[in-house]
């Protein structure tokens, strides 16, 4: 596998965009590999071809020149017409290594320049072996050019030299190319959607590991099903072990809560029956019961608190949205019936909220609550799914037109048991457990001013969409 540096941005990519990029990048390595290798070789052999044409035509030189007749009457003609055009690309030159330029015999394309040797021919070559390289002609045209030295004897050694246009072999090698970078192109797209296609196919399994997974966390199922190859299937053991623990984790977390709250409750109801029924005085009965009242609404309001934070993390548990709301709005129309309030509520269909319906209803049912003891007349009441962090959250507004609250006295009724008016009803907890229970949710709450003209309590919660509805 492919070590990425730090600074790529498809580091933190999903495993399908990292194996696509890794098979992309050794893919295109090798073939371009393969090309370079390929045109190489089709090079060499290209020239040794080339070459081959004029060793034919070196060689019937050669004949001509060891022929028994006078040196200055041998007749030197090749068949092929090209080398009488002048300036044609084809060249031929006979002579002595030290020979000045007027005892040279050559073609008559050269048109009486001399014929230079080889910019980087093979000087190891002996007596009647080939040597062959690149150079240019008079009008700087590349050419290919091979040379052989002849021994005649007492006549001396003589060089028989031949060029062609170098141009043919870079034609022949771009035309290769070409045909090269087309078959690896096509070669290269076919790789690519094999190797997609071998991604989508080997994390198949993954994805369904994480749909079941989705299907847990949005409470439609309790435990992850199906069977999964051998290299995942222990990872789904251990997810579905895990899940079970936390349940019973919690439930016995939650037994234990029940039994803290039935062994403070009942002593705090015996001590309030006999104040009432015993002869203390009045005013001390009364301190007692009030004070009891307090405990109670704070043994509540912890156990309440302890209860939410061991269900907070229970996996698999979702509350539907829009009954539970539309619940809290009958309750409370009932119970402020003499203020005539008119409820407005939108939520979307299949909404649902990540957590206990009670908890759900003790946030909600708070800010009704509150927003009801201080409209005028209107409530509105809005739910929708927001996107945070890549994760889906649950999005609860509740405003009224009340008076509404300065902005630095906010922050104040967040504190525990601060009212916003003692001459209102109500132990002051509502708002501080609303705050308490939307962090153990990993949300959060505030509060701001509502378009209605009085407060906007909004909280935000672990929450999924309804199918088909976008987020915002």
């Amino acid at each position: 596998m492919i070590a990425f540096p730090a600074w790529l941005p498809f580091r933190r990519r999903s495993v399908a965009v990292r194996l696509a990029v890794s098979a992309l990048i050794a893919s295109s390595a090798i073939l371009l590999i393969a090309a370079w290798i390929l045109t190489t070789l089709y090079r060499e052999n290209t020239e040794r071809a080339f070459d081959s044409r004029l060793l034919v035509y070196a060689n019937n030189l050669a004949t001509d020149l060891i022929s028994p007749n006078d040196p200055e009457s041998r007749s030197f003609t090749l068949s092929d017409p090209r080398f009488d055009l002048p300036l044609s690309g084809w060249y031929w030159q006979i002579g002595r290594p030290d020979a000045r330029p007027r005892d040279l015999r050559t073609s008559r394309s050269l048109v009486g320049v001399p014929l230079k040797p080889a910019n980087r021919p093979d000087t190891n070559a002996g007596i009647g072996q080939i040597r062959q390289g690149y150079g240019r002609a008079q009008d700087e045209r590349p050419l290919r050019i091979i040379e052989r030295d002849v021994d005649l004897g007492e006549e001396g050694r003589y060089t028989v030299r031949v060029a062609g246009p170098a141009d043919e072999i870079e034609n022949d090698v771009g035309r290769f190319r070409f045909s090269l970078m087309v078959t690896f192109g096509l070669l290269g797209l076919f790789l690519a959607l094999t190797t997609l296609l071998q991604i989508r196919f080997g994390l198949a399994p993954l994805t369904k590991l994480r749909s079941a997974l989705g299907a847990i966390r949005r409470g439609e199922a309790d435990r992850i099903s199906g069977e999964y190859p051998r290299d995942i299937a222990p990872l789904a053991g251990e997810v579905n072990l895990l899940i079970e623990t936390n349940r019973e984790i919690l439930e016995r977390a939650r037994t234990q809560v029940g039994n803290l709250a039935h062994a403070l409750k009942t002593p705090l109801s015996i001590i309030v029956n006999e104040v009432g029924a015993g002869d203390a005085p009045p005013e001390l009965a009364e301190k007692i019961r009030e004070q009891a009242a307090v405990m109670r609404d704070q043994v509540n309001y912890h156990l309440d608190r302890a209860r939410a934070a061991a269900l907070a993390g229970t996996l698999g548990t979702s509350t539907e949205v829009e009954p539970a709301l539309a619940g809290l709005v009958r309750t409370f129309g009932k119970i402020y019936r003499d203020k005539d309030i008119a409820y407005e509520v939108s939520v979307p269909a299949g909404l649902r909220f990540r957590g206990e319906r009670q908890d759900f209803e003790e946030m909600v049912g708070n800010l009704v609550d509150n927003a009801s003891k201080w409209a005028n007349g209107r409530v509105a009441i809005r739910a929708e799914a927001v996107d945070q962090d890549a994760y889906p959250h649950l999005l609860v507004a509740v405003e009224d037109d009340g008076p509404g609250l300065p902005p630095e006295a906010r922050s104040a009724v967040l504190g525990r048991g601060r009212r916003l008016d003692e001459t209102k009803p109500g132990s002051g907890l509502g708002l501080s457990i609303v705050a308490d229970l939307a962090t153990l949710y990993r949300g959060r709450f505030r509060l701001e001013e509502a378009a209605l003209g009085g407060l906007r309590a909004v909280i935000e919660v672990p929450g999924d969409a309804p199918a088909g509805v976008a987020q915002r």
